[in-house]
């Protein structure tokens, strides 16, 4: 079984159950594999990046798998902004955030409910020295454990979402991304673009970053912020400390 989004944000949970946590989010216009069911809730797998976990049966509209076959081909185009709406049947309006997916909207075999939108669209690989503006768009979003949009968001869903917008796949967790590309040595080698990674005190990776020019890194620490950047980590001026300590960088792209 297979389905799409057409919300405009739905949490995707680690068991099935209100209470359990998010451990990601479905965008509008994502689509999904459905593994199993258990009551009102099924466990997904989504197309994008393969991540799993439970959502509500009730949030999510189902397809079939020629229709799945289909958006999977299709070329992935996404809102610019950081919220516009979609036009549903009788006009009714759906807000959906920075992100969402509207790749089925021109295939009328997957677009059965005659959504529209109107808005700013990007799609394609955009070149490496575009990332950090998009960084921007998410400068002081809260922070939100499992969180992918401008209204909540976490360390790697930030990073992923900022790299997804510029036609760039990369994993959904920091310590997947961590696998990614190519390390470097110093960080007098990285580019503006560049991913950096933390690890805790037992040496697992729990924190990325987007490097910036002049040694100054973008994160998701109690809000998407900028730091300092240096050999031993990230620098807060504002705590007056260094809150994170450096694992390795990566080249990405």
């Amino acid at each position: 079984m297979f389905g799409i989004c057409n919300l405009a944000i739905v949490p995707v949970r680690a068991e099935a159950s209100d209470r359990s946590e998010i451990v990601t989010q479905l965008l509008f216009g994502e689509h999904i594999e459905i593994l199993e069911r258990h009551n009102q809730w099924a466990r997904i797998r989504i197309q994008f990046d393969d991540y799993e976990g439970w959502v509500d049966s009730k949030q999510y509209q189902e397809i079939t798998k020629e229709q799945f076959d289909l958006l999977s081909k299709e070329s992935i185009i996404l809102n610019a902004d950081l919220i516009d709406y979609i036009t549903a049947p009788n006009n009714l309006l759906l807000p959906i955030p920075l992100g969402a997916s509207l790749s089925f909207l021109n295939n009328s075999e997957i677009n059965t409910s005659n959504f529209d939108f109107e808005g700013t669209k990007t799609s394609g690989t955009k070149p490496k020295s575009a990332l950090i503006k998009t960084a921007f768009m998410y400068l002081n979003a809260p922070y939100l454990w499992g969180g992918k949009t401008p209204f909540g968001i976490d360390c790697s869903g930030f990073t992923q979402m900022v790299y997804k917008l510029n036609g760039y796949k990369i994993h959904r967790d920091a310590s997947q991304q961590a696998l990614e590309g190519d390390p470097l040595s110093f960080i007098e080698e990285c580019e503006p673009g560049d991913l950096a990674f933390f690890d805790n005190d037992e040496g697992n990776i729990t924190h990325v970053g987007i490097i910036m020019e002049n040694n100054y890194i973008i994160h998701a620490s109690g809000k998407v912020r900028i730091d300092r950047l240096d050999h031993t980590g990230i620098y807060n001026p504002e705590l007056n400390k260094h809150t994170h300590k450096l694992r390795v960088i990566k080249k990405i792209i």
